[in-house]
């Protein structure tokens, strides 16, 4: 067999590896869009702006990984077209026989349509080349304007006021990570990041941009008509999956790349994997596409045991984590604004956790600087162990002991 991976991040490095560790022997080729070896996506906006570091990115294998894996890495090649028929991908280099294909192909930032929008000193975050961009404009910036208050704003925002810069961050919605996390821990986010200096603007979009008189970037001008100064513009307002290569061969596609529970497309021998995948989850009670690191390789995972004969449902937990400055925010499971909460722990001292409680259960957990009750609600509800409100509300419970002794649960 042949199986070509279009896609050399998390996702795509980790089917190859799972692979040749379940015993697969035959060609391995990943297409990696970007030169050089593939890296480490999460710490472009934390640890690698952070000030005074070198800028370096984190290597997701090591050098001699492709050697001794027997994996051939295409850097700098770009996927054009798939021939199902034919089973072959075209490449910027030649084309590639395939008996299994895997998407891999994660997911771009979306761009903003406003006047101003092409001035210079706007950027994106997503990949080396943006991070190094922001490295090199950070230290000499003073007034940021950040569109977006999702995980990638914040995370930037928290880097920004390290380097002792004035940051304003607008956001369209009533709330921060509105997507992603209940509202009580929204509005704990957003009076955190006020107090360490953040002036967050929220029910506020932006209109445009406006040049200063040298013709630069000078000011963001708001949905409200307000004006900020600004030097440096970062746009987080979301990202939209890559899966137009795989539409144009046919697949369906609706909101990423339509999967069924083993990852397979329609095509038995097309899957797809990671940000670019829309694939039916147990947790989320419907379809779901979903942007993080355990995703990504949980499902490589999953992907190259169906690749290798397994028909099991792809059922992993989903959760996440984003540094934002001196708050370490961990979820497991999948939040609703509607989930009847239990908050436990700390909150001014902000080491806390927010229980979410679902059809009498618990559903998900975020938590603040609670690594422990973090692993310790992955562990409940991985386990599926039905753990209502009244039993977290009683004397002395803990997370960690109720996963540590379920039977009691």
């Amino acid at each position: 067999m042949n199986v070509v991976i279009i896609g050399g991040g998390q996702a795509g490095l980790q089917v190859a590896d799972t692979l040749r560790t379940e015993g697969y022997e035959g060609a391995i080729d990943v297409i990696a869009e970007e030169s050089g070896l593939p890296y480490q996506r999460p710490p472009l906006s934390k640890d690698y702006l952070a000030p005074g570091k070198e800028a370096a990115p984190l290597p997701l294998r090591g050098a001699t990984f492709f050697l001794d894996k027997n994996v051939t890495l295409h850097q700098g090649v770009r996927a054009i077209a798939v021939n199902r028929a034919e089973r072959k991908v075209q490449t910027t280099e030649g084309s590639l026989d395939y008996d299994h294909l895997v998407f891999a192909t994660g997911a771009r930032n979306r761009t903003l349509n406003c006047q101003g929008v092409s001035l210079p000193g706007i950027y994106g975050l997503k990949t080396l080349a943006d991070a190094e961009a922001l490295h090199a404009a950070l230290p000499t910036a003073r007034n940021i304007v950040i569109i977006g208050a999702g995980f990638i704003g914040l995370e930037f925002a928290a880097a920004a006021l390290a380097h002792g810069c004035n940051v304003t961050v607008l956001e369209f919605a009533p709330r921060p990570m509105g997507r992603a996390l209940t509202p009580a821990m929204s509005e704990w986010f957003a009076a955190a990041h006020r107090s360490q200096g953040v002036n967050l603007r929220l029910s506020e979009g932006i209109d445009r941009f406006e040049p200063d008189t040298d013709g630069r970037l000078g000011a963001a001008i708001s949905t409200t008509g307000a004006s900020y100064p600004a030097d440096l513009v970062l746009v987080g307002v979301g990202v939209q999956p890559n899966d137009t290569l795989a539409s144009d061969s046919g697949i369906e596609t609706s909101n990423g790349i339509v999967v069924d529970e083993t990852l397979r497309t329609a095509d038995p021998a097309v899957l797809a994997i990671g940000d670019c995948a829309s694939f039916p989850s147990a947790h989320a009670q419907g379809r779901l596409r979903l942007e993080s690191v355990q995703n990504a390789t949980d499902q490589a995972r999953h992907a190259a045991r169906t690749i290798l004969g397994a028909e099991n449902p792809y059922t992993a937990l989903p959760w996440f984590w984003s540094t934002q400055g001196p708050y370490k925010l961990q979820m497991a499971g999948l939040p609703r604004p509607d989930d009847d909460i239990l908050i436990m722990g700390d909150q001014r001292a902000a080491k806390f956790s927010v229980l979410c409680f679902r059809d009498g259960v618990l559903a998900a957990v975020e938590s603040v600087n609670n690594a422990a009750d973090h692993m310790a609600a992955r562990k409940l509800l991985s386990a599926d162990i039905a753990l209502t409100r009244t039993q977290a509300e009683s004397e002395g419970f803990t997370l960690k002991a109720a996963a540590s002794s379920p039977v009691s649960v």
